[in-house]
């Protein structure tokens, strides 16, 4: 059988018809991947907040820790200066 020219006319919308299709569906699957991976991304972005609002938490409690270690420095020098006191008896 030979092609003839309308064969060929009626072939080339058929067969890029048939590459279109086969293109959006390869891109219909790689919408479930990228809604995968959003999702997951999503799941990591709430877990670094998380550890981020932790971090800000255990920063401020070491910053109170170390203001008060502050504040009894003094009265820890003070005492290792005073002179020492005899025992009674």
């Amino acid at each position: 059988m030979i092609l003839s020219k309308q064969h060929l006319v009626m072939a080339r919308p058929l067969a890029l018809a048939i590459v279109a299709a086969l293109s959006l569906a390869a891109c219909a699957t790689y919408d479930d991947d990228f809604a995968r991976i959003n999702s997951r991304l999503d799941q990591l972005d709430s877990k670094v907040q998380s550890a981020a609002q932790s971090a800000d938490a255990a920063n401020q409690s070491a910053q109170r820790a170390n203001q008060r270690l502050d504040a009894i420095e003094g009265r820890v020098q003070q005492l290792e200066t005073a002179p020492r006191r005899k025992p009674r008896g």
